[in-house]
């Protein structure tokens, strides 16, 4: 098949995990997109439970959407022996897939909003969730596309502020949002 647009890749990945039974919840840009307000976002950032045993499967099924993608199993047990990251690279697109394996304790799964893209249901990270993993990334510096999706999250997804609230104290990261808050 084709790959021309990132949904098109996404939506060949969800059906991946559903089939390997790995959990996953799609996050960063491409969730701000479908839980605020469409935006430009250069990769697909997907958080997944994962473990070693699951490498060379999850390898194999990878290299089907096409022979030439890169995906390295290294990459994949460091990304699980120290909770980090690993990437998947479509070389026909050039679109590029950071697998995080789970970061964050708010990062639930059971919280998962599920959505259809092209008939498909695919589980997004919840706009509350989002919101905080957000909050993380400003923290470290990741400044003004951060901050514009935190404020966009928070006027059109409605967020349970409680929730929020409650998991930024735990973070430490309490302060950044009420002065947030301040602005919206």
């Amino acid at each position: 098949m084709k790959i021309e647009r990132p949904e098109e890749l996404l939506l060949q990945i969800v059906k991946i995990l559903n089939n390997l039974k790995i959990p996953y919840i799609v996050t960063g840009g491409f969730a701000v997109a479908v839980l605020a307000r469409p935006r430009f976002t250069a990769d697909i950032d997907i958080v997944i439970k994962i473990g070693l045993k699951n490498i060379r499967e999850l390898t194999k099924e990878l290299h089907k959407i096409d022979k030439d993608v890169y995906v390295s199993q290294e990459a994949m047990r460091e990304a699980i022996e120290n909770d980090g990251e690993f990437n998947f690279i479509h070389p026909q697109t050039g679109l590029k897939v950071d697998f995080w394996v789970k970061r964050y304790p708010f990062e639930k799964f059971e919280r998962a909003i599920v959505k259809k893209i092209n008939g498909q249901e695919v589980n997004f990270i919840s706009a509350e969730d989002l919101i905080l993993s957000k909050l993380i990334w400003y923290k470290k510096g990741q400044g003004a596309k951060q901050l514009e999706d935190i404020k966009s999250l928070l006027g059109i997804a409605k967020p349970d502020l409680n929730y929020i609230k409650e998991w930024a104290r735990q973070q430490s990261i309490a302060g950044i949002l009420e002065e947030i808050l301040k602005n919206v």
